[in-house]
């Protein structure tokens, strides 16, 4: 399992979730710079969090347009496996390899904080460390991670099965459904707020997030 991480001016958490794919799960992984145009030695595409291009214009708007993400597209078309995290969810749905938007928090404040998820279903490539109904902590810090679509794409997510985590409890930041992680109706590209490789390092203290890396490297 070969890990891509994409980097644009801006990415600021590349080298974490690098960390844990070579690092703590010695998987092949290398960065790719957002200029580049040809990705075809990778399985996975990570697009990390950040704030891609200053988020100047609206986040990830300015990020769509590099040339790699072109290479993202064909590659998820392809069936393989694209992962964005926070801004990487984000220009996920700027691209439109995921639906909705992601808009101000509710509260409109930066938010910084470890927060409860539920596992909504075990029965994807991206949950197989997971059980169904499992809470996890994972950290987030977004200022726009409010997950927004209309009626009739929020109810094609819960009819199948797309929205794979869920805040549990409290909402942070007023996402609809309290929605945290959705996928395509392929299952091959999924799209979250809270950061998975910022809990992985045993160090750490928290290693919820790595389920998600690990269950993907044995499933695939």
């Amino acid at each position: 399992m070969k890990f891509g991480i994409v980097v644009f001016p801006g990415s600021n958490c590349d080298r974490d979730v690098e960390y844990v794919t070579r690092d703590l799960l010695q998987q092949p992984t290398r960065m790719v710079w957002h200029q580049e145009t040809d990705i075809s030695d990778l399985d996975v595409v990570v697009i990390p969090g950040g704030f891609s291009y200053g988020d100047y214009l609206r986040c990830g708007a300015i990020a769509r347009f590099s040339p790699v993400m072109a290479e993202v597209v064909a590659h998820a078309e392809q069936g393989k496996l694209v992962l964005g995290i926070c801004n990487g969810f984000q220009i996920l749905t700027e691209v439109g390899l995921l639906p909705g938007a992601l808009v101000r928090n509710q509260d409109l404040h930066f938010i910084c904080d470890r927060v409860p998820l539920r596992v909504e279903t075990s029965d994807s490539s991206w949950t197989e460390g997971y059980s169904q109904g499992e809470v996890i902590t994972l950290p987030i810090a977004h200022g726009e991670g409010r997950y927004y679509a209309d009626d009739e794409t929020i109810a094609s997510l819960e009819n199948n099965s797309q929205v794979l985590f869920r805040y549990e409890g409290e909402n942070p930041n007023g996402s609809l459904n309290k929605i945290a992680g959705i996928c395509n109706q392929q299952g091959n590209v999924l799209g979250m707020m809270p950061h998975p490789e910022r809990a992985s390092d045993p160090m750490l203290g928290a290693t919820d997030g790595i389920k998600l890396f690990k269950g993907l490297a044995v499933a695939n």
